[in-house]
Formats: structure tokens, sequence, C-alpha cells
């Protein structure tokens, strides 16, 4: 794993077009104070801080081959990220949905042996008693132009997946739902150590 790091101090005025170091963009107010770039085999994994909550953005870029649950689980445990949303964009050779059945109160899988288009990738990342859990929906378009979703199983990724984590300064955690037998999410207003810093600092 290669990993370097770069300061950039916010200057006090600039271009607010999210392009220019330490000016402000589409993510949010304040400058961006640190960068983080990490690489393991084909992934390369950039983290940006925002200067003016403490939150992070971390930009994952899943290489070919790979399983896109697995990457995402992976990026988030070695970023100790327990409150985010996650997008992504970018293509799978095969993968695997599930739609929940009520009544058995499990997943039915729905295989997706092709090639497919990372239409839409949306989700969560909590805390499951200690543990990172992942909540991620996808949109899979096919060749004909028809298209498939539910619930991302998985996805082996071809050419590549385009990943950006956004923690949302709010710890999130699950609880099990006991008629479903799911893991729902239960907000808490408990800030992220790094937002909590940032405020307590105004």
């Amino acid at each position: 794993m290669i990993c370097s790091e770069i300061e950039m101090a916010a200057p006090a005025t600039g271009i607010a077009d999210g392009t220019t170091p330490g000016t402000a963009g589409p993510l949010g107010g304040g400058g961006v104070t640190a960068a983080h770039r990490q690489s393991r085999g084909g992934r390369i994994m950039e983290t940006l801080e925002l200067a003016d909550s403490g939150r992070r953005v971390v930009v994952v870029a899943v290489d070919k081959g790979e399983d896109a649950v697995t990457a995402i689980h992976q990026a988030a445990q070695q970023c100790d990220i327990r409150g985010a949303r996650v997008t992504a964009v970018g293509g799978f050779r095969s993968a695997e949905v599930g739609y929940f059945d009520r009544e058995r109160r499990a997943y039915d899988r729905i295989p997706v042996p092709e090639q497919v288009e990372v239409l839409s990738l949306l989700g969560d990342i909590a805390d499951d008693r200690g543990k990172i859990a992942l909540h991620i929906h996808t949109v899979l378009g096919r060749r004909d132009g028809t298209t498939v979703g539910g619930h991302l199983l998985h996805g082996e990724v071809w050419p590549t997946l385009e990943v950006i984590i956004t923690e949302v300064g709010a710890n999130l955690t699950k609880h099990v739902d006991q008629e479903t037998r799911l893991a729902l999410l239960a907000p808490s207003t408990d800030r992220t150590p790094a937002i909590a810093q940032a405020h307590a600092g105004r």
C-alpha cells in the first residue's frame, strides 16, 4: 500500500468551484485541508477532508475483477467510517441483486450473468453492534436498454467502479427489526468526533 499526504491551506479568496485547492465547491463550504492517496493492488483510494466541518469525502476507484461490495466495505473500514452515504457509477461483468420477500423474510436472489452498466448505485454506511454495515441498492442497464435492480449482493467490476463516500456528520446505527429480521437504520443525534471537534472550535 502506498500512502501520501498533502496539506493544503485554504486561501482567503478563490474561485468557489471545487476545482481550486482550498476553495469551496459543490461538496460544501470551506476548503480541502488534507488529501490522502492510497493504492492497494489496482485500487486507488483518495480521501479529502473538508475544512469547514471536518467531514470526509472518500473517492475509491475499484479495479477490474474486484467485488464492489467488498471494496466499499474495505474502504469504509480503512477510514473508520460509521455514518455516510454512498454513490457510484461504472460497470459490472456480472452481478447478483436481491428482492426482499416479506413472507419468507429473506432475499430472492436475482443473478445478472452479463456485462451491465451501473446506472445508479446508492446506499449508506452505518454501525451494526460494532461492525461496519452497508446497505446498497443498484439499477443495472443491459445491452438492449432494459434494466434490473435491487439490493446489491455482489458485483464483479469491469471496467471500473467510481465510488464516492460522503460522511453525513452523524453516527448512524442499525438495530434488528423483529418483524422483518432486517438490520434497519436508527439515526443518532451524536456527531462524529471530527464534526464535534470542528463545531467546538467555532
